[in-house]
């Protein structure tokens, strides 16, 4: 690849040869993704819903990516239930003001699809957890299968009701809309469609056991373009596309390609990044340096390692505290001089394992503090509340070292904005008291199963399951000479900086274009019925005679 993840123009998928292929020919884009970018909350006095952009949301800042022309609509669903009664006038005002379509899923439809299937069956799955027990995942349930499919197709319908099949651009997000590309692709045999997978996708030693992994995989198939962080997710997809559908690919020149019924379906492979603008706004707040100089106070004379994560079973919380355990056991002269501050999001789902998951990490830093700690002195610091931007900014600014321990993650942003505030700025530099031409450093210790690691060489990898390896990992982290620190950051911070988000998004777009120009070069029919619906694809130069109608017949 000249470009990793880049379709060539060499191969003739350009409308012009030599020329860079714009965002702005095409001016409507639509955006699918199960939750829209907006915060909704009802006036306790009026009883209106109240609406505002969620400027945190990937899908807000995927718009730095696109021209200055383009309009972008959303569909997807919001967090907050609303009244039947309520939903037309709701949905006039998102149009309006928001270019938003919601999609009103009932609540039984959404209880089955969202909090069961996707997230109790599927999600554990994409994470290489098999529910071998009850308590494990849940086991394949038909009915919950058809409640995604229902899902799907609502979402599906939202989409065309604002669609302009000719020129807009579809771009859906992740694997609760997976079969969503069927329905559109039968509606529209042209349509311009890209999916990207935002979690890892299992080998095929894994999906394999999903007993809809057919109908998932042509679903994805009737995208134009495919979109995954890291190769391995990519080589997972094409093994059980070669597996289990009999399906070859070609890598050449720049881009990986299947075919499929005479469609190429190109496979693009690129770690989503951080939007730099809004964390260094967060970072040139004066309540972020406040909390830099409180912080530095109160962790004076120690090394701070930091770790965020959500409360989950796959983030490695507990095998993480057990390394700490293991680096103030091996090293005594650390008593008193070393801090883990663990940051711990609210958990995106509840269950058994959740609150399993919660016990285990506090009984662990119980444990350890009661041990290694004083009256004045707490080895871990469990911080298990909310966390303004502003604090958690102060925290990575603060600390020397950053640990991202997840046992199976599918992007994990943590060590990005890690990178970007330990680069500091003027007023954080004044807050931690160096001076502002002082080379910035920066040590990350990340689990080699997380997409981020590959992007990032200076890091130290590490096994989450090798609890030594990790706390070998925390010590040589803080004792490396400060030199390399200073050339880790460097190259991390490049990386971090022309890799961000604008970046990912005009990548992904310019190669979702190039891709739709060479279907458009073919004749095509829609084929099929159900979730098994395709498109056959055929060069202008093929001819019709007896093995054409020989093909349309054996694929009838």
């Amino acid at each position: 690849m000249t470009v990793p993840g880049i379709i060539s123009d060499a191969d003739g998928y350009a409308s012009n040869e030599g020329s860079e292929v714009s965002s702005s020919s095409h001016e409507r884009k639509i955006l699918v993704s199960n939750r829209l970018p907006v915060q909704s909350c009802r006036d306790p006095e009026t009883g209106k819903w109240n609406f505002s952009w969620d400027e945190d949301s990937l899908y807000i800042q995927v718009k730095d990516g696109f021209s200055a022309e383009t309009e972008v609509f959303y569909v997807g669903s919001l967090k907050d239930e609303v009244d039947a009664s309520e939903q037309e006038e709701v949905s006039q005002i998102l149009l309006d003001e928001f270019n938003c379509v919601p999609t009103f899923l009932p609540r039984d439809i959404h209880e089955k699809f969202y909090k069961r299937f996707c997230k109790q069956h599927l999600w554990p799955l994409f994470h290489d957890m098999l529910p071998m027990c009850p308590e494990h995942g849940d086991r394949f349930d038909r009915g919950l299968w058809q409640a995604y499919v229902s899902a799907n197709k609502l979402f599906a319908d939202k989409v065309m009701e604002v669609i302009n099949p000719e020129d807009d651009q579809v771009w859906v997000h992740d694997y609760h809309l997976m079969i969503l590309p069927t329905f559109l692709r039968k509606r529209y045999n042209r349509v311009k469609l890209g999916f990207f997978l935002h979690s890892p996708f299992p080998s095929s030693e894994i999906y394999r056991t999903l007993p809809v992994r057919d109908d998932i995989l042509k679903g994805l198939l009737n995208c134009d373009l495919i979109g995954f962080h890291t190769f391995d997710y990519a080589r997972h997809f094409l093994s059980c596309c070669s597996r289990m559908l009999g399906l070859n690919y070609e890598s050449k020149r720049g881009y990986i390609g299947l075919d499929y019924f005479g469609r190429i379906v190109y496979i693009k492979i690129l770690p989503v990044g951080i939007h730099m603008g809004r964390l260094e706004s967060v970072l040139s707040l004066p309540s972020t340096a406040s909390k830099v100089k409180e912080i530095q106070k109160q962790f004076q004379g120690k090394h701070v390692i930091v770790s965020v994560d959500d409360m989950d079973i796959f983030k490695g919380i507990s095998l993480k505290l057990l390394a700490f355990e293991n680096l103030l056991r091996q090293h005594q002269e650390l008593h008193g001089k070393i801090v883990l501050v663990q940051i711990v999001n609210p958990a995106r789902s509840s269950g058994k394992d959740v609150l399993e998951t919660k016990n285990e990490t506090y009984l662990t830093a119980r444990r350890i503090n009661d041990v290694y700690g004083s009256s004045n002195y707490e080895p871990v610091v469990l911080i298990d509340r909310p966390v303004a931007r502003d604090e958690k900014s102060a925290y990575y600014a603060v600390a020397e070292c950053c640990v991202v321990n997840c046992v199976r993650d599918g992007m994990n942003l943590v060590p990005y904005k890690y990178i970007v505030c330990r680069q500091g700025l003027a007023g954080i530099n004044e807050a931690l008291g160096v001076p502002s031409d002082s080379p910035c450093t920066s040590m990350l210790v990340v689990s080699e199963f997380i997409g981020c690691s590959p992007s990032l060489s200076g890091a130290i990898r590490i096994n989450p399951w090798d609890t030594e390896a990790v706390a070998d990992a925390m010590y040589q982290a803080i004792t490396v000479p400060e030199s390399e620190k200073q050339l880790r950051h460097e190259k991390h911070y490049r990386y971090v900086k022309t890799h961000d988000v604008a970046y990912w998004a005009r990548s992904f777009i310019q190669d979702l274009e190039r891709a739709c120009q060479h279907h458009y070069s073919k004749r095509c029919w829609g084929i099929g019925l159900g979730l098994g619906f395709r498109v056959v694809s055929l060069s202008p130069s093929f001819r019709n005679n007896y093995y054409y109608h020989k093909m349309i017949n054996e694929f009838v």
